[in-house]
């Protein structure tokens, strides 16, 4: 949605662009840091049955082969893209690797979706229509939110 006012002018795309691929790749790095510090304080404390010491190093022979790719693509799917980076922090990704993969995802993400909406906000009909298009994106945007709302008391019923 920010391309969208970058597209009219409020904003400028390209330090729009900067600004947020800084926040995506310091948001992601300190979630990889609490990762690696709580993951192996988890396992040493046994206060979580579920992980244990042999996961754990499963996830790290999995980051080290696919964590590289899990960081990428995850960035373009939500909810995945919050625990990514804590997992493989968890998993001890190597530091370096993970955060070559950080900022090629960040910035491709942010690429994507700042300039696609900057290219999409200078569409005729959204210009037109910009107060409405607006409403639609945000409408649109909440109704997974809604939808897990009614799942969920539906299945407390």
């Amino acid at each position: 949605m920010t391309g969208t006012f970058a597209a009219r002018g409020s904003l400028d795309p390209v330090w729009l662009s900067v600004l947020l691929s800084i926040a995506g790749i310091a948001g992601n790095t300190v979630n990889y840091g609490v990762g690696y510090l709580l993951g192996p304080k988890v396992v040493a404390g046994k206060k979580i049955r579920w992980v244990k010491q042999e996961y754990l190093d499963r996830t790290h022979r999995f980051y080290e082969k696919y964590g590289g790719k899990t960081i990428v693509i995850a960035r373009f799917v939500p909810i995945i893209r919050t625990f990514a980076p804590f997992v493989a922090g968890v998993g001890t990704m190597t530091y370096g690797r993970f955060q070559f993969y950080n900022v090629i995802g960040c910035v491709a993400w942010i690429l994507t979706f700042v300039f696609g909406g900057y290219y999409f906000g200078n569409m005729s009909v959204v210009k037109e229509n910009f107060t409405f298009v607006i409403l639609a994106i945000i409408i649109i945007s909440l109704i997974p939110t809604v939808v897990e709302v009614i799942r969920a008391r539906n299945f407390k019923s």
